[in-house]
């Protein structure tokens, strides 16, 4: 089991956490600064506009540091009340192109970026102990889990696999039966949000790349999500691979069925 501590000085959550208060120092700066340059003008207009637009700012400026603040408590396993776990989230998004951008000027890799946010994500989901029956927990992955030579069509029914164990679609399956839960292949974002809309899980497993599960934790908020990598042993989008056990774990760590230490 990992620890709080060593939770909130893992390098990966650092990366992220590091470039979103960069980010929130900018802003902070940017809207002091269009507050300031703003003043006599809006004081022309009527004395009551300077001191209006800067509640509006020093608000956006507590509530970015705020967010921060929130996600770094939460990752040290500090219990947070709901409204302050949404705000943070909030925080996160409204943030996150900016971190994107700065890693860019210091030469990090989004890629890099993008695992850490999933990192901080995935700590954020474990810390608050979210159950939910395992027939509202839904399976999303990828088609690109399937081997490419399968004739079997599963993006409208993962009930055609045959579960042959060419690939790791018919372990996941395996698990779905297991569980009774719900599990979906797509083949885009966009089907991927019409299929989560119809399934109406109250929290998710992902399966993707850094960047498709970083947008959809960003698309499906606030339905928590816990987000595991893909493996890609013949390059991206192509018989794509992912552990079970690893998913089995998450199912088990989110359903409130079965006791996280039960054994298989």
């Amino acid at each position: 089991m990992v620890s709080a501590v060593e939770m909130a000085v893992n390098p990966k959550k650092r990366v992220f956490l590091a470039l979103v208060l960069f980010s929130a120092i900018m802003t902070a700066v940017l809207l002091f600064f269009a507050w300031k340059v703003t003043y006599l003008g809006f004081e022309a207009i009527s004395q009551f506009l300077p001191a209006a637009f800067g509640f509006l700012v020093f608000g956006a400026i507590f509530f970015l540091f705020a967010g921060e603040l929130a996600i770094v408590l939460a990752i040290m396993g500090m219990p947070l009340p709901k409204i302050l776990y949404f705000w943070s989230w909030k925080a996160i998004n409204f943030l996150f192109p900016f971190a994107v951008g700065l890693g860019r000027i210091l030469n990090i890799p989004r890629e890099k970026v993008e695992q850490s946010f999933v990192a901080v994500n995935n700590a954020l989901v474990k810390q608050h102990h979210i159950k939910v029956p395992s027939d509202r927990l839904l399976i999303l992955t990828p088609h690109c889990l399937q081997l490419d030579t399968c004739p079997r069509k599963i993006t409208r029914n993962i009930e055609n696999c045959q579960q042959c164990g060419g690939c790791c679609v018919g372990g996941l399956l395996g698990l779905c039966h297991k569980y009774h839960m719900h599990f979906v292949v797509a083949t885009g974002g966009t089907l991927a949000r019409q299929m989560v809309a119809k399934a109406d899980p109250k929290a998710i497993i992902a399966v993707a790349c850094e960047r498709d599960l970083t947008s959809g934790i960003q698309d499906v908020f606030p339905i928590p999500v816990i987000a595991i990598f893909n493996e890609r042993p013949f390059g991206p989008c192509f018989n794509t691979r992912v552990s079970i056990a690893k998913v089995e774990e998450a199912i088990r760590m989110l359903s409130e069925d079965i006791p996280e230490d039960a054994s298989a």
